[in-house]
C-alpha cells in the first residue's frame, strides 16, 4: 500500500468509527440513542486504534494534519511529503463521513434536528467563545502531538504497536477535555466531514458555520506546532 492510500484509509476508518459512534448516539431510532459521552469517547479511541493498526507499517499513520507538520518540524518527516500526507487525510475524512451518511441514511431521515445532524460530521463548542474554544483545541493537540512525537520513529512516525498508546491517549483526551469543544484536534477530521455535510442532501441541514470552522483547523495546527517546539527544546 502507497503512503498516501495508507494515510487515506487510515482516515477514513477513523471517521468510520468516530462519526459512526456520534450518529449512533445522537440520531433518532438507533439502538445506541442516548447512550451517551463515554461510548462516544470509547468509539473514536477504537477508531484511532484501527487507523494507526492498519496504515502504520506503510505510512507512519500520522492521520493528522498536525502530525503531519510537527513531526516535520522536528525533522522526523520530509517537509516536500506534507501536502500529500494532509491531502490524503482530507480525502479519507470526506470518504469515512460519506459512508456513516451511507450507514445511517434512513436515521438522519427520522431526525429533525439539523445541529444534531451536523455534530455527527464537525464538532461545535457548546459555550461559543472563539478565543477559549480555540485555546481547548490548542491544550488537546499539544499534549496529543507531544505523545505522538515521543513515540514516532525517525523519519517515519508511528509503527503498529503504537497503535494502543496512541488510542489511550485520545480516549483520555476525549474524557478530560472533550467537553468544551467535542474534542476535533484534527483539522482534517473537522473540515473533510464538515464539506461532505455541506453537499450532502440532508435536510434540514445546518450552515457550514464559516465563524466557527477555522478554530478546528488553526488549534490543532498550533497545538502541534507547541508541541514540536517543546519536543525541540526538551531534546
Amino acid at each position: 500500500m502507497s503512503p498516501f492510500l495508507a494515510e487515506l484509509t487510515g482516515t477514513a476508518i477513523i471517521l468510520i468509527f468516530g462519526g459512526g459512534v456520534v450518529a449512533n448516539v445522537l440520531l433518532n431510532k438507533t439502538k445506541g440513542n442516548n447512550s451517551g459521552w463515554i461510548v462516544i469517547t470509547f468509539g473514536w479511541a477504537v477508531g484511532v486504534y484501527t487507523g494507526v493498526l492498519v496504515s502504520a507499517q506503510y505510512s507512519g499513520a500520522h492521520l493528522n494534519p498536525a502530525i503531519t507538520i510537527a513531526l516535520a518540524v522536528i525533522g522526523k518527516f520530509p517537509a516536500g511529503k506534507i501536502i500529500t500526507y494532509i491531502t490524503a487525510q482530507l480525502i479519507g475524512a470526506m470518504l469515512g463521513a460519506f459512508l456513516v451518511w451511507i450507514a445511517y441514511r434512513k436515521h438522519f431521515e427520522a431526525t429533525e434536528d439539523a445541529r444534531v445532524m451536523q455534530a455527527v460530521f464537525c464538532t461545535a463548542p457548546n459555550i461559543r467563545s472563539l478565543l477559549d474554544n480555540a485555546l481547548t483545541e490548542i491544550v488537546g493537540t499539544f499534549v496529543l502531538t507531544l505523545a505522538v512525537l515521543y513515540m514516532a520513529a525517525p523519519d517515519v512516525g508511528l509503527g503498529a504497536l503504537n497503535a494502543l498508546p496512541v488510542a489511550l491517549v485520545v480516549l483520555g483526551l476525549g474524557l478530560s477535555l472533550g467537553g468544551p469543544t467535542g474534542y476535533a484536534i484534527n483539522p482534517a477530521r473537522d473540515l473533510g466531514p464538515r464539506i461532505v455535510h455541506a453537499l450532502l442532501p440532508i435536510k434540514p441541514k445546518a450552515g457550514f458555520d464559516m465563524n466557527y470552522a477555522w478554530v478546528p483547523i488553526a488549534g490543532p495546527i498550533l497545538g502541534g506546532l507547541l508541541a514540536a517546539l517543546i519536543y525541540l527544546i526538551l531534546q
